[in-house]
């Protein structure tokens, strides 16, 4: 069964590669079809009767030339059916009783209808049933309500109706074939963007782990390289400073690289994402970099924050604290809240620092994402952030960030207010 399959399959295939073949192979079908059924003889005494009268020469020739006209249906439809039309016509005039011309007129009707519109089928069909059967009612020696007459009647309406039905179930199935391709499109062009949302959310998470740790270990670096000499007891607590912010540092970053591995890779870290709920110890580690901060979070003694508002809350925090350590200048102050306004979580980070040059005037010569990691973050989940120098002096970065979040993509991530982006 199985060769048997491949055989017809295969044949199928090349038949379908070479259709002037299959069309050579249906006209000498035709042609043996309309030459043994002009042996029939439709008017005898008792009824049709096989073998009783022989066809003539010129039915022969108008036989042949519409077996041949059908090598090119596919080609010349319209021309095909105008020839065996014209050619069936005339046998009906000449000969009576006609042999079976009109079976080529047929077959060229039917690849008509299959090959074009449904208007236009109707204005062809219509117009081929009359010119036929009228031919036959008026030049037939038979009434004209002979079995003869309405079964071309019949037979030309039966091929258009056929070739309609082919040309509808061939879209019908284009149709699917088109609709199966585009989902396809869909599926692939699906999972590309969610695979670019996933990279651009990690490259987020890495660059605020790594920006606020550094930032850190470098300020305390510097102040234990500066006090090493004269205070050796304070060099002595800024280098555990350095050793708990690289331990944290590394802990964060084993947890977001967790987030790439394979399901037979070992076991990922399990820490929770960080969230609100530690942010004093964020506030903390800050402070002892020596930059003053005060917190105002109303939203700690509330309901928790869904999950990616906290985290975003968070990191918005994490990274507008790191911009202000970094950019700020001595002797700034910085402001933390966070507070619940209806349906909403709002972040604030003032500071009154004089700030770089660089941070003042908004240059981006820094080359850092800081800023605009944020923005992106925060339009992620629906929400808005405005970021710039105060009045008077200092930098704010205000978040609002919706409870109920709707995840979609940044209109413009270019257009992320880049003042102060340095982290």
């Amino acid at each position: 069964m199985t060769t048997l399959g491949t055989g017809v399959l295969r044949i199928r295939n090349w038949l379908r590669d070479h259709p002037l073949a299959l069309d050579g192979a249906l006209a000498l079908a035709v042609f043996v079809a309309m030459f043994i059924g002009s042996f029939a003889d439709p008017n005898a005494h008792h009824g049709p009767t096989f073998g009783t009268r022989t066809p003539e020469p010129g039915s022969v020739f108008l036989m042949v030339l519409g077996a041949l006209a059908l090598v090119w249906r596919r080609r010349r439809p319209m021309a095909v059916l105008a020839a065996t039309g014209v050619l069936t016509v005339v046998e009906l005039v000449v000969e009576d009783p006609p042999a079976p011309v009109v079976m080529s007129a047929v077959i060229a009707l039917c690849t008509v209808a299959a090959r074009t519109d449904r208007p236009t089928t109707w204005r062809v069909g219509l117009l081929t049933m009359a010119a036929l059967t009228a031919a036959a009612m008026f030049f037939g020696s038979a009434p004209w309500y002979s079995q003869e007459n309405l079964g071309i009647f019949a037979w030309t309406g039966m091929a258009a109706a056929a070739g309609d039905a082919v040309r509808s179930r061939r879209a019908f199935v284009d149709a699917i074939r088109e609709r199966a391709e585009r989902a396809e499109r869909t599926r692939e062009e699906e999972a590309r963007r969610r695979v670019a949302e996933e990279r651009l959310r990690i490259a987020r998470d890495l660059h605020d782990v790594v920006a606020h740790h550094i930032a850190l270990v470098n300020v305390q670096a510097g102040v234990a390289a500066h006090v090493m000499d004269k205070r050796p007891d304070q060099a002595k607590e800024a280098l555990a400073h350095v050793r708990e912010a690289s331990r944290s540092a590394l802990n964060e970053l084993r947890a977001t690289v967790g987030l790439l591995r394979q399901s037979g890779d070992p076991a990922a870290p399990t820490e929770p994402a960080p969230g609100l709920a530690v942010l004093d110890e964020l506030v903390e580690t800050v402070r002892r970099a020596g930059l003053p901060v005060e917190v105002a979070c109303s939203a700690k003694d509330e309901p928790p924050l869904p999950a990616a508002v906290d985290l975003a809350a968070y990191r918005v925090i994490q990274e507008a604290l790191t911009n202000v350590r970094k950019h700020a200048g001595p002797g700034a102050k910085a402001e933390v809240s966070v507070v619940r306004v209806g349906g909403t979580a709002e972040v604030m980070v003032l500071d009154n620092g004089r700030g770089t040059a660089g941070r003042a005037t908004g240059d981006p010569a820094g080359g850092g994402h800081g800023l605009l990691g944020m923005r992106e973050r925060v339009t992620a989940l629906g929400g808005t952030l405005t970021a710039g120098p105060r009045y008077g002096g200092g930098f704010r970065v205000h978040a609002i960030l919706p409870l109920k979040t709707r995840v979609r993509e940044p209109d413009h991530p270019g257009a992320a207010d880049r003042t102060g982006e340095h982290a």
